[in-house]
């Protein structure tokens, strides 16, 4: 085995992707239902690291590229749940307090069990702390605070497998009760409703009244008239036939509101007007919102709904648009040779990187996450990682900046997302491996552990029971907050791959990961200092 661990070790890009390729193998196999997913590569990683140590072979993955996958996965993230997490941010701020009230809880457990009952020394406090809720950058600031760096690595080592397992117990805990979320998107509908109102509404009264949520995409007057794009100014007449799009519960409420569902489609009837999925792949386009396109002024059209990725979404003239949506459109037969024109229609949309945004946004947030932070008689900065998902949350939430692109397509994200994923869990699981064989021969080994179970037991299970219970959140966006408040990629993973990459899951991780991070650092800092 000496032969081949030194093989591995002189061939680091061979061993990297040997690692992704059978760690995955794993990954993918199913016991009961639960499979450990992207997970299986940080313990596969484990394993043959200390294992490799054991013929003393140094087998680790370079730093670097840990850094790069993890700074790849966060961007990515950012850009994907960037506009959805501003949106929710402003109802979400009392959640995000009381995950911070849990780190500080968390904090004083790690000193009153650490110092109190097995008289730890500072070093060792901070990194129980770091360990248990897998932050690497706390870590580097215990270290740093402390003094004695090798202390607190080993702590760190000690505990950061139970940190990642016992938030993978809590996500599943989460999980099993998310088949029952009450906040679970409504399937899109669309039904011909004839109206029964005499009192005329107006189409725009009525977009209006139900928030936006639904568009209106044709309308016939009478039983034989032509079928129409209906605009905000109509009104709607007794026996008019019009299409309502939307949420599910929100079309049934219009149906009781204008009349009743009618037999009669007026989707079937595509004489006057057609409808068509066409792909965003032109770059003019990305980034701007559907109200700004003036579809019904430039084509007599109507965008009716946006398929991103798997998710089918109104369109609202508030949504911003990215390369790879697929816009229903509905308008006139001669005029959508026109639309698909403008749109683009290309699968280019779906692949595209957008390398600028990438690069510019990665670039950025890297050297904002290592700007030095005054802490008392020292300094801190909140990594890179934390600094280029802030980056891709504005990006996300922004879509362009002039002639600047900065969304990047659903499918090129969810490719970033997990490629680097993979590459930070090949490099974390190589370098704590050889860590826990040192930790290992350590006497005290035992005291950290105990101490940073109890740890992570009290943060996984205190934001289990407070969000459920207090802020009544859903299991699957609570699992990625698990994720997110640990930091954690490994739990984001497990938590996709069990629910098929539900956005509530992203959306959950990104809400929470910016405050999180902060915290760790600034509550290792102080044990480390204490």
């Amino acid at each position: 085995m000496t032969a081949v661990f030194e093989l591995l070790a002189e061939q680091p890009i061979i061993y990297v992707f040997l690692l992704i390729g059978i760690g995955m193998a794993f990954g993918h196999i199913k016991v009961k239902g639960i499979s450990l997913g992207p997970a299986a590569v940080l313990f596969l990683a484990i394993i043959l690291s200390a294992w490799a140590d054991s013929y003393n072979v140094k087998l680790e993955v370079a730093p670097v590229i840990g850094t790069l996958g993890l700074v790849i996965f966060v961007f990515a993230i950012g850009i994907n749940s960037g506009s959805a997490f501003f949106h929710n941010l402003k109802t979400s701020l009392a959640p995000i307090l009381a995950m911070v009230v849990l780190f500080v809880v968390s904090g004083f457990v790690t000193f009153g069990v650490g110092k109190g009952v097995f008289n730890m020394s500072s070093a060792q406090i901070g990194g129980v702390f770091a360990g248990a809720l897998t932050n690497t950058p706390a870590l580097a600031a215990a270290a740093g605070a402390s003094g004695d760096e090798a202390s607190a690595t080993v702590a760190y080592a000690i505990t950061y497998l139970f940190g990642v397992a016992g938030m993978l117990v809590a996500a599943m805990a989460a999980l099993s009760y998310g088949k029952r979320d009450t906040d679970t998107p409504s399937p899109l509908a669309n039904r011909t409703i004839r109206v029964e109102r005499d009192d005329h509404p107006f189409i725009g009264d009525l977009f209006e009244k139900f928030g936006g949520k639904v568009t209106f995409s044709r309308l016939r007057r009478g039983e034989s008239g032509p079928i129409t794009r209906p605009s905000m100014s109509d009104t709607l007449d007794p026996d008019d036939l019009v299409t309502v799009v939307g949420p599910r519960e929100l079309v049934a409420k219009m149906a009781d509101e204008l009349g009743h569902n009618s037999s009669h489609s007026l989707t079937k009837d595509r004489t006057y007007l057609d409808f068509r999925r066409i792909t965003v792949s032109d770059p003019k386009i990305s980034g701007r919102k559907i109200g700004d396109l003036e579809m019904a002024k430039n084509f007599s059209a109507t965008i009716s709904r946006v398929r991103r990725g798997d998710v089918d979404m109104v369109g609202e003239p508030g949504l911003v648009l990215q390369e790879g949506d697929r816009v229903r459109v509905v308008a006139p037969t001669s005029k959508m040779a026109a639309i698909t024109k403008f749109f683009g229609d290309s699968s280019r949309g779906l692949s595209d990187i957008n390398p600028v945004a990438l690069g510019i946004g990665i670039a950025l947030g890297f050297a904002i996450g290592h700007i030095p932070i005054p802490l008392g008689d020292s300094v801190f900065t909140i990594g890179g990682a934390a600094g280029a998902l802030i980056v891709g949350l504005i990006f996300g939430k922004l879509g362009r900046i002039g002639p600047f692109v900065t969304a990047v397509p659903y499918t090129a994200c969810m490719v970033m997302v997990e490629l680097g994923l993979l590459l930070f869990l090949a490099q974390a699981g190589s370098k704590a491996g050889a860590q826990v064989l040192t930790a290992f021969a350590d006497g005290e080994w035992w005291r950290i552990l105990i101490t940073g179970i109890i740890v992570t037991s009290v943060m996984g299970a205190g934001l289990y029971l407070v969000m459920r219970f207090m802020f009544k959140m859903g299991g699957t966006k609570l699992s990625g907050l698990l994720g997110g408040a640990q930091t954690q990629p490994a739990v984001l993973a497990f938590a996709n791959s069990r629910t098929g990459a539900d956005p509530r899951v992203a959306l959950g991780y990104a809400l929470v990961y910016p405050v999180a991070m902060i915290s760790k650092i600034l509550i290792a800092q102080v044990l480390g200092a204490l």
